[in-house]
């Protein structure tokens, strides 16, 4: 049993060769390493590809909803070109059309007198009523053929 090696092998076996019946630590090692590495690889992989998203964060819901979707398409269909589209997305501010619409619709509604004045605040912050700012007539000083503006407004339209 003194004679473990073989007659022709050298007399020092280099590290990484076990004996039969020792743990190989060089496997486990391999093992352990693979392991942190997949895992690794995996965390890295998944946060660069959601840079878009963390990008578009900060910027309109819209704009942050297209590019999560862009991104989404692009991890489950492994196109590239999606992801690059996201990216660009997120990069670019894009201007706010919807503020400037809202304005105008509202202005117009104001302008047809669709809209009850009173219920609107001013940008000063003041709710302010310009039928109500008017001296009213009574019943005995205005005549039937006179009409308020606001009744002439609406009789026409």
């Amino acid at each position: 049993m003194a004679e473990l090696a073989h007659p022709k092998a050298i007399e020092h076996l280099p590290v990484f060769i076990t004996a039969p019946g020792e743990t190989d630590l060089l496997f486990n090692f391999v093992v352990i390493f693979l392991v942190v590495a997949i895992f690794a690889v995996g965390t890295f992989y998944l946060r660069l590809h959601s840079l878009p998203e963390t990008l578009a964060h900060k910027s309109h819901k819209t704009q942050y909803e297209l590019v999560a979707v862009l991104g989404l398409i692009s991890l489950f269909t492994h196109n590239n070109i999606f992801w690059i589209a996201a990216l660009i997305l997120a990069l670019i501010d894009l201007p706010d059309f919807s503020s400037p619409l809202s304005s105008i619709s509202r202005s117009l509604e104001r302008i047809a007198g669709k809209v009850d004045q009173s219920t609107m605040a001013e940008p000063g912050g003041m709710a302010t009523d310009p039928v109500a700012s008017e001296p009213k007539a009574s019943a005995s000083q205005s005549s039937p053929d006179q009409s308020s503006p606001v009744q002439s407004v609406e009789g026409r339209a």
